[in-house]
Protein backbone atom coordinates (compact mmCIF):
# COMPACT_ATOMS: atom_id res chain seq x y z
CA UNK A 1 0.00 0.00 0.00
CA UNK A 2 1.26 3.75 -1.00
CA UNK A 3 2.26 5.95 1.86
CA UNK A 4 0.26 9.01 3.49
CA UNK A 5 2.84 11.93 4.08
CA UNK A 6 1.69 14.25 7.30
CA UNK A 7 3.59 17.53 6.86
CA UNK A 8 3.08 20.22 9.25
CA UNK A 9 4.91 23.54 9.23
CA UNK A 10 5.87 23.45 12.99
CA UNK A 11 6.58 21.19 15.70
CA UNK A 12 3.38 23.25 17.74
CA UNK A 13 1.24 21.65 14.98
CA UNK A 14 1.76 18.30 16.38
CA UNK A 15 -1.18 18.06 18.72
CA UNK A 16 -3.47 18.93 16.16
CA UNK A 17 -2.12 16.99 13.54
CA UNK A 18 -1.46 13.49 16.43
CA UNK A 19 -5.44 12.86 15.45
CA UNK A 20 -4.83 11.88 11.53
CA UNK A 21 -1.98 9.58 12.55
CA UNK A 22 -4.30 8.09 15.03
CA UNK A 23 -6.58 7.64 12.46
CA UNK A 24 -4.31 6.42 10.07
CA UNK A 25 -2.63 4.31 12.42
CA UNK A 26 -6.09 2.44 13.31
CA UNK A 27 -6.84 1.89 9.64
CA UNK A 28 -3.25 0.42 9.25
CA UNK A 29 -2.21 2.51 6.60
CA UNK A 30 1.63 3.05 6.59
CA UNK A 31 2.58 7.12 7.11
CA UNK A 32 5.33 9.31 7.82
CA UNK A 33 5.14 12.72 9.72
CA UNK A 34 7.46 15.48 8.80
CA UNK A 35 8.10 19.20 9.52
CA UNK A 36 8.68 21.36 7.04
CA UNK A 37 7.79 25.43 6.44
CA UNK A 38 6.72 26.61 3.48
CA UNK A 39 8.64 29.85 4.23
CA UNK A 40 11.51 29.02 6.32
CA UNK A 41 12.39 25.67 4.38
CA UNK A 42 10.75 25.80 1.05
CA UNK A 43 14.10 24.24 -1.05
CA UNK A 44 13.05 20.94 1.51
CA UNK A 45 9.26 21.45 0.96
CA UNK A 46 9.74 21.56 -3.10
CA UNK A 47 11.90 18.69 -2.82
CA UNK A 48 10.12 16.66 -0.91
CA UNK A 49 6.94 17.43 -2.92
CA UNK A 50 9.01 16.54 -6.13
CA UNK A 51 9.90 13.20 -4.97
CA UNK A 52 6.85 12.43 -3.18
CA UNK A 53 5.38 10.25 -5.67
CA UNK A 54 8.77 7.95 -6.07
CA UNK A 55 8.92 7.83 -2.64
CA UNK A 56 5.93 6.08 -2.24
CA UNK A 57 3.54 8.59 -1.09
CA UNK A 58 -0.17 8.32 -2.54
CA UNK A 59 -1.36 11.30 -0.70
CA UNK A 60 -0.39 14.22 1.49
CA UNK A 61 -1.88 16.47 4.42
CA UNK A 62 -0.55 19.11 5.22
CA UNK A 63 -1.25 21.31 8.49
CA UNK A 64 -0.58 24.83 8.44
CA UNK A 65 -1.35 27.60 10.27
CA UNK A 66 -1.14 31.63 10.24
CA UNK A 67 -0.11 32.16 6.52
CA UNK A 68 -1.22 28.62 5.31
CA UNK A 69 1.05 27.99 2.40
CA UNK A 70 2.62 24.97 2.86
CA UNK A 71 -0.84 22.78 1.37
CA UNK A 72 -0.56 25.18 -1.59
CA UNK A 73 3.51 25.07 -2.31
CA UNK A 74 3.23 21.06 -1.70
CA UNK A 75 0.55 21.46 -4.27
CA UNK A 76 1.99 23.21 -6.69
CA UNK A 77 5.16 20.57 -6.94
CA UNK A 78 3.42 17.50 -7.24
CA UNK A 79 0.32 16.15 -8.94
CA UNK A 80 -0.65 14.05 -5.29
CA UNK A 81 -3.80 14.75 -3.99
CA UNK A 82 -3.22 17.10 -1.22
CA UNK A 83 -5.26 18.01 1.45
CA UNK A 84 -4.87 20.89 3.57
CA UNK A 85 -5.81 20.96 7.39
CA UNK A 86 -6.21 25.04 8.40
CA UNK A 87 -4.81 25.43 11.80
CA UNK A 88 -6.29 27.90 14.55
CA UNK A 89 -2.86 29.34 14.99
CA UNK A 90 -4.09 33.01 14.88
CA UNK A 91 -7.33 34.56 13.93
CA UNK A 92 -9.32 31.49 14.67
CA UNK A 93 -7.86 29.23 12.04
CA UNK A 94 -10.10 31.23 9.88
CA UNK A 95 -7.21 33.32 7.98
CA UNK A 96 -5.53 29.42 7.32
CA UNK A 97 -9.16 28.14 6.46
CA UNK A 98 -9.15 30.85 3.66
CA UNK A 99 -6.29 30.62 2.67
CA UNK A 100 -5.91 26.99 1.82
CA UNK A 101 -9.44 26.85 0.16
CA UNK A 102 -8.94 29.84 -1.90
CA UNK A 103 -5.89 28.19 -3.93
CA UNK A 104 -5.76 29.34 -7.24
CA UNK A 105 -7.58 27.19 -10.21
CA UNK A 106 -4.92 24.40 -11.36
CA UNK A 107 -3.25 23.92 -8.15
CA UNK A 108 -6.05 22.18 -5.66
CA UNK A 109 -5.95 21.88 -2.04
CA UNK A 110 -8.60 19.50 -0.58
CA UNK A 111 -9.82 21.38 2.48
CA UNK A 112 -10.96 19.73 5.67
CA UNK A 113 -12.42 22.16 8.54
CA UNK A 114 -10.39 23.87 11.08
CA UNK A 115 -8.25 21.60 12.93
CA UNK A 116 -9.99 18.62 11.62
CA UNK A 117 -6.76 16.37 11.06
CA UNK A 118 -8.93 13.33 11.75
CA UNK A 119 -10.75 14.00 8.66
CA UNK A 120 -7.92 14.67 6.77
CA UNK A 121 -6.94 10.91 7.34
CA UNK A 122 -10.17 9.53 6.65
CA UNK A 123 -10.62 11.54 3.62
CA UNK A 124 -7.13 10.69 2.79
CA UNK A 125 -8.05 6.77 3.48
CA UNK A 126 -10.85 7.55 1.02
CA UNK A 127 -8.66 8.06 -1.58
CA UNK A 128 -6.19 5.10 -1.20
CA UNK A 129 -9.60 2.56 -0.86
CA UNK A 130 -10.18 3.15 -4.70
CA UNK A 131 -7.83 0.74 -5.13
CA UNK A 132 -7.55 -0.92 -1.75
CA UNK A 133 -11.02 -3.21 -1.01
CA UNK A 134 -9.87 -3.79 2.43
CA UNK A 135 -9.13 -0.92 3.05
CA UNK A 136 -12.36 0.10 1.86
CA UNK A 137 -14.21 -2.28 4.10
CA UNK A 138 -12.38 -0.73 7.03
CA UNK A 139 -13.95 2.58 6.38
CA UNK A 140 -17.45 1.01 5.87
CA UNK A 141 -17.25 -0.61 9.23
CA UNK A 142 -15.71 2.44 11.00
CA UNK A 143 -19.07 4.21 9.61
CA UNK A 144 -21.23 1.69 10.95
CA UNK A 145 -19.78 1.87 14.16
CA UNK A 146 -20.09 5.45 14.30
CA UNK A 147 -23.62 5.25 13.38
CA UNK A 148 -24.29 2.34 15.87
CA UNK A 149 -22.71 4.97 18.69
CA UNK A 150 -25.07 7.83 17.82
CA UNK A 151 -28.11 5.36 18.08
CA UNK A 152 -27.18 4.15 21.36
CA UNK A 153 -26.25 7.43 22.55
CA UNK A 154 -30.06 8.38 21.34
CA UNK A 155 -31.39 5.16 22.83
CA UNK A 156 -29.45 5.98 26.68
CA UNK A 157 -30.57 9.71 26.51
CA UNK A 158 -34.18 8.89 25.37
CA UNK A 159 -34.35 6.75 28.11
CA UNK A 160 -33.20 8.62 30.92
CA UNK A 161 -36.11 11.54 30.57
CA UNK A 162 -38.73 8.97 30.21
Amino acid sequence: MKRVAVVMGSERDLPVMEKACTILKELDIPFSVHVLSAHRTPSQVAEFARTASINGYAVIIAGAGMAAHLGGVLASYTLLPVIGVPLSASLGGFDSLLAIAQMPTGIPVATVAIDGSANAALLAAQILSLNDQELEEKLAQRRLAGEQAVLDTNERIHRSFT
